[in-house]
């Protein structure tokens, strides 16, 4: 079997840790074992405990603490996993089979889009798209998709809720369309639901898919809303049933949740503690994003932003001539800020800012990207950026020298391309598309990222890639 490369974890991995401005992050700074644990006598019984194995599917009590987020669940109901990523990798993998279709919703954290291809063989796309204006404008649901994605092919239908990179959160209405899909071809629902607990403006959670529908698998875990993602603690909610079957797919993976991390992880679920940790998180998320609007606003005619309603994340939209792998190679490679591009997402000209840990360093970084420079191409100029504005690509034309009040300080370089072909949107409609591998390396000397430079990629036939788009 031949799996797409993970090109958001890829880049993130071997980045993450050598560049001077992390803005890829996309939980809250993270707690310390000594706030976990703030009495003497847990720290004492954590610092007893036998290493030995845990219980593989999670602790009882672990267990039956999780199922307190969903009403009605037992701990029958749960299967502890190594992270949120392991309960999706689990899930789609019990529900696949080979010639199996999911509907998959798009922008989104693109790992249920490579195992729904690689298990099934097809994803189809269904997508959020900005609606509405002034203050009223958000990420909606965009329904007709949905209809074209679900067929009778379908098996499963995945949803990111609240959603990653946009922060959006579902309406009831919307979630009722979901629902109603998946009815309509009796296939699963399997709602990633990680960033619930970190609202923006409400001290309720979002709502859960949990209990609308009997084909229901939820995934979530420690890692966003509680900031404990070095416990490496997730989970699957779902039928009794269900869950024991997936929970013997795990004696192929990990085997056990960590003996550790499972207690620190009964300590952080106790149902006090739980809503003392969730309150610390929104209270990061509403102390730092205004500053990181403001940052946005200040440069409104090159960026622009929805406000994330759950998530310490920003989805931010810009207007210049470059892709946004090709940006964010630029922008690691000569201003040592990473930020995550669109195309890893599934869409173009964004990429997603984390404002959950030290907001004064992330607004360091932010002013980077504001700094930033490009080349010149000879004759032909392109908008201005300095001090954070753009002149001209706004449907206005192209700047001239003569015209503008100031020396136009860059130019794109002549061997930079009309369009970035490794950038990586998606064709819903489409299942033979040809797959560009996007390559990171440094710029070549002319001045453009080597990430703009198609190449085939090295797959089997079943695993095509979408086109790629600016």
């Amino acid at each position: 079997m031949r799996i797409d490369r993970f090109r958001m974890e890829r880049t993130q991995s071997l980045y993450e840790n050598a560049v001077r401005y992390n803005l890829s992050e996309s939980g809250v700074e993270p707690l310390r074992v000594e706030e976990l644990l703030e009495s003497e006598g847990d720290r004492t019984r954590l610092l007893q405990q036998p290493l030995k194995y845990p219980e593989s599917n999670g602790s009882q009590l672990l267990r039956e603490r999780i199922a307190l987020l969903y009403p009605g669940a037992a701990a029958d109901n749960v299967l502890v996993t190594t992270g949120t990523s392991e309960a999706n990798y689990t899930a789609l993998w019990g529900l696949l089979e080979a010639g199996d279709r999911a509907a998959v919703m798009l922008p989104t954290y693109m790992q249920a889009w490579g195992l729904a291809r690689a298990y099934g063989g097809r994803a189809d796309a269904y997508r959020l798209v900005e609606r509405g204006r002034g203050s009223e404008r958000r990420w909606a649901l965009d329904v007709a998709s949905l209809r074209r994605a679900v067929t009778k092919r379908t098996r499963l239908i995945m949803v990111t809720n609240p959603n990653n990179p946009t922060g959006a959160v579902l309406t009831e209405e919307e979630m009722d369309e979901i629902v109603a899909a998946a009815r309509r071809v009796k296939a699963w629902i399997v709602s990633d639901e990680v960033y619930r607990g970190a609202e923006v403006g409400s001290d309720t959670m979002s709502p859960t898919f949990w209990g609308r529908y009997s084909k229901v698998l939820i995934t979530s875990g420690l890692s966003k809303a509680f900031g404990l993602p070095g416990l490496r603690i997730g989970w699957i909610a779902g039928p009794a049933r269900e869950i024991g079957r997936l929970w013997s797919y795990q004696d192929y993976t990990t085997l056990t949740p960590s003996m550790l991390s499972d207690r620190l992880a009964r300590a952080a679920l106790d149902p006090q503690r739980r809503e003392e940790i969730l309150a610390r998180t929104r209270r990061i998320i509403r102390e730092n994003l205004p500053r990181v609007q403001a940052w946005i606003g200040s440069n409104a005619e090159v960026f622009g932003s929805i406000a994330p309603v759950a998530g310490a994340i920003a989805l931010v939209k810009y207007r210049l001539p470059i892709g946004s792998v090709a940006l964010f190679d630029r922008l690691r490679l000569e201003e040592s800020v990473l930020v995550t591009p669109g195309a890893h997402f599934g869409i173009g000209k964004y990429f997603r800012v984390g404002f959950g840990y030290d907001v004064d360093r992330t607004l360091e970084g932010l002013a980077r990207i504001q700094a930033f420079r490009r080349p010149r191409r000879r004759g032909r100029a392109a908008p201005q950026v300095w001090a954070g504005r753009a002149r001209g690509g706004f449907g206005g034309g192209w700047p001239s020298a003569e015209r503008s009040p100031e020396p136009l300080p860059w130019r794109i370089p002549r061997s930079y391309p009309r369009r970035n072909a490794s950038e990586f949107a998606v064709s819903p409609n489409r299942s033979r598309n040809a797959r560009w591998r996007a390559a990171y390396e440094a710029p070549r000397s002319s001045g453009w990222s080597a990430a703009t430079k198609p190449r085939r990629y090295a797959s089997s036939p079943a695993s095509k890639s979408p086109p790629a788009a600016e």
